[in-house]
C-alpha cells in the first residue's frame, strides 16, 4: 500500500515555481490555485498574498492528472478480478504514474463473470479509495470477430444478437464504454441501445468493411479502440479495393480514436500517420496495460483464462503470434510521443488528459488545468516520472523531496 503520511495542504493553496501545462501552452511564472476540491484559477505567482499556503514544486511540470480510458491491469492483477486487492493494486500503481482517473477495462470472459465484475465496480465506485479514480467500466468484448480476437479469449467471444447484452446493460450506470465489432449480427441495434443509455459505443477487434462501419456510425458509434491493433484494412474484391475499419478511423472526422503509444504495438511511422490524420483533439492515447505491467521481463501473467508473458517490454501471447496488451503506462508514453513521434509536449499531454476526458464526456470536470475543474493534478519530473499526485485537492501520492 502507498505511504501517504505527508501532511495534506490547507483548504486553499497554490502550486508555484512550476512549468504549468495548459491546454494550448506551457507557461512559467504562474501559480495553480486550489480551493477545496477544485482549481480556483491560474494566476501570476507574484500576485499571491501572504495568507495563502504556497507549495514550491521545484521547476517541475504541473499537469492535469492523466486519464486512461482503456487499461486492464498491473502487477499481476486485472479488473476482471472482482476483488478489492486487484482494484487497489492497479489503481494505486496508476496514481504513482500521475494517472488520476481511468476506466476499469475488462477482457472477454463468460457473461456471468463480467456481470460480477460490473457489480463489484459499482460498489467500488461508491466508496473513497487512495488510488486513481475509477470513473466507470470499459467493457471490451465479448462481441468481437473471432478472426480478430488477438489476445482476447476466443472461447468466450459471441455475437451481440444472442440476448446477453442486456445482462451487462443492467449496469448502464457504471458502463461508460462498450467496444464490439461493427459487422456482427445485432451490432447496429446494440449501437442504438448504447446511445440511448448514454454509453460510448466503440468499434474494435473487427473485420468490418467501410459500409459495415458506416452502418454503426450512422446509428451513433463515434469511437474506435486501439488503431491498427485487431483492425480490418483494405482488401480487394476482384479489381475493387474495399477500405476497412483502419481507413475509416483515419479519415472520418467525427470519430475519436485510441492509440497505444508504447513504441511496441506500432512503429513510429504508423504513430506519425495517426497523429497527422487524426490530430491531438481526436486521437487519445491509451495504455491498454495488461496485468504484466510492472512485472519483470519473462514473467507469466494471466487475464481471465488466458496466460501470457512479458517479452521485449510488452505483453505477448506465449506463441508470439500477437501482443497481449502493453506493459507501459501513460506517463511513460509522453516521452515516446515527443521524442519518437515528434508531437509537441503540450499536445502530447492533451492526448493523455483532455482528449480522453472529452471522449467519455467528463471534460467539464477533468482533463485540464482550468478554473472550476476538479483539482486532479500531476506534478512530473523532466522524464515524466511522477513527483506528486493530487486528486480532489488532496495528496494521494508523494515522493521524498
Amino acid at each position: 500500500m502507498m505511504d501517504n503520511s505527508r501532511e495534506q495542504p490547507q483548504e486553499r493553496f497554490a502550486l508555484i515555481n512550476g512549468r504549468v501545462i495548459l491546454p494550448d501552452e506551457i507557461v512559467a511564472g504562474k501559480a495553480v490555485v486550489v480551493e477545496g476540491r477544485k482549481i480556483a484559477g491560474i494566476v501570476e505567482a507574484g500576485a499571491l498574498g501572504t495568507e495563502i499556503e504556497k507549495i514550491d514544486v521545484g521547476d517541475r511540470y504541473i499537469a492535469p492528472g492523466l486519464i486512461d480510458i482503456h487499461t486492464h491491469g498491473a502487477l499481476g492483477h486485472t479488473f476482471n478480478e472482482s476483488t478489492a486487492e486487484a482494484f487497489a493494486t492497479i489503481t494505486e500503481e496508476q496514481v504513482q504514474r500521475g494517472v488520476t482517473s481511468l476506466l476499469a477495462t475488462t477482457t472477454t470472459a463468460p457473461i456471468l463473470d463480467l456481470v460480477e465484475c460490473l457489480e463489484f465496480s459499482r460498489q467500488w465506485m461508491q466508496e473513497p479509495h487512495e488510488g486513481a479514480q475509477v470513473l466507470g467500466v470499459h467493457v471490451e468484448g465479448p462481441y468481437f470477430n473471432v478472426a480478430q480476437a488477438g489476445a482476447q479469449d476466443s472461447a468466450n467471444i459471441r455475437n451481440p444478437d444472442d440476448g446477453t447484452a442486456e445482462q451487462l446493460l443492467k449496469y448502464h450506470d457504471v458502463v461508460t464504454t462498450m467496444s464490439y465489432a461493427p459487422e456482427l449480427p445485432g451490432a447496429v441495434e446494440l449501437t442504438r441501445r448504447l446511445v440511448d443509455l448514454g454509453i460510448v459505443p466503440a468499434a474494435g477487434h473487427s473485420l468490418a468493411k467501410e459500409e459495415e462501419s458506416v452502418s454503426v456510425i450512422d446509428a451513433g458509434l463515434h469511437h474506435i479502440i486501439h488503431i491498427w491493433s485487431a483492425q480490418s484494412t483494405t482488401t480487394k474484391e476482384g479489381p475493387w479495393r474495399k477500405p476497412g475499419l483502419l481507413e475509416v478511423s483515419l479519415t472520418y472526422d467525427d470519430l475519436t480514436v485510441e492509440m497505444i503509444a508504447d513504441n511496441k504495438h506500432l512503429p513510429p511511422t504508423l504513430m506519425k500517420l495517426a497523429y497527422k490524420c487524426i490530430g491531438p483533439d481526436r486521437l487519445c492515447i491509451i495504455s491498454d496495460a495488461s496485468s504484466g505491467t510492472g512485472l519483470p521481463e519473462g514473467s507469466r501473467f494471466r487475464m481471465g483464462e488466458m496466460e501470457y508473458e512479458v517479452g521485449d517490454g510488452v505483453g505477448m501471447m506465449l506463441d508470439r503470434s500477437s501482443f497481449a496488451g502493453s506493459t507501459t503506462l501513460l506517463n511513460e508514453m509522453i516521452p515516446i510521443l515527443t521524442d519518437v513521434v515528434g508531437v509537441p509536449l503540450v499536445e502530447a499531454v492533451r492526448m493523455v488528459s483532455l482528449t480522453p476526458a472529452r471522449v467519455i464526456g467528463v471534460d467539464g470536470e477533468k482533463g485540464s488545468l482550468e478554473a472550476g475543474k476538479d483539482a486532479d493534478i500531476a506534478i512530473f519530473n523532466d522524464d515524466f516520472t511522477a513527483w506528486r499526485t493530487l486528486i480532489g485537492g488532496r495528496w494521494v501520492y508523494t515522493t521524498a523531496d
